[in-house]
């Protein structure tokens, strides 16, 4: 590419996110309820896969992190809606002139199982981006029973966005 050419309208981020297994009887994935033997230890409500999302989409811009604009420190973001997250970094991105081209998460745990709502999670997501669901990928790994999610001590997601020019 010449380098007096313009860059292609594109911006590629990643994320992940990890939280370790506490009380409760459920986990948030992806804007949805997934009933499990525990919760997650977090200030928000620790959905791995939207916070994932949030540290690409501001990865892409190169905004900071997801810690940045939603410290845990900030009492406002107790207990919080991570789709709240989505929206602001939806908003960022797409008043700076971009629009989600794709994304695509991986969530890596032992349990729960994904599978079963990986399409309810599709849906939730599109949603909060503006996007059509097929332009979302949501897929799980395990570990092998290796490291603290193989252990089933915790949780982890990772995200790759695409960004276009809106």
């Amino acid at each position: 590419m010449n380098a007096s050419a313009p860059f292609p309208p594109i911006r590629i981020g990643q994320g992940y996110d990890v939280h370790a297994f506490g009380e409760g009887d459920h986990v948030m994935l992806g804007g949805v309820r997934v009933p499990h033997r525990c919760g997650v230890l977090a200030h928000s409500d620790g959905d791995v896969i939207l916070h994932a999302l949030c540290d690409a989409m501001l990865g892409a811009l190169a905004l900071g992190d997801i810690g940045q604009h939603f410290p845990p420190s900030d009492a406002r973001w107790k207990g919080a809606d991570s789709s709240d997250f989505v929206r602001h970094c939806n908003g960022l991105l797409r008043e700076r002139g971009w629009q989600v081209g794709n994304a695509d998460v991986t969530v890596i745990c032992e349990r729960p199982k994904v599978g079963p709502h990986a399409l309810a999670m599709r849906g939730k997501v599109a949603q909060l981006l503006g996007v059509e669901p097929d332009r979302v990928s949501v897929k799980a790994t395990t570990s092998e029973k290796l490291g603290f999610t193989g252990r089933e001590e915790g949780i982890a997601a990772q995200a790759v966005v695409l960004l276009v020019a809106a």
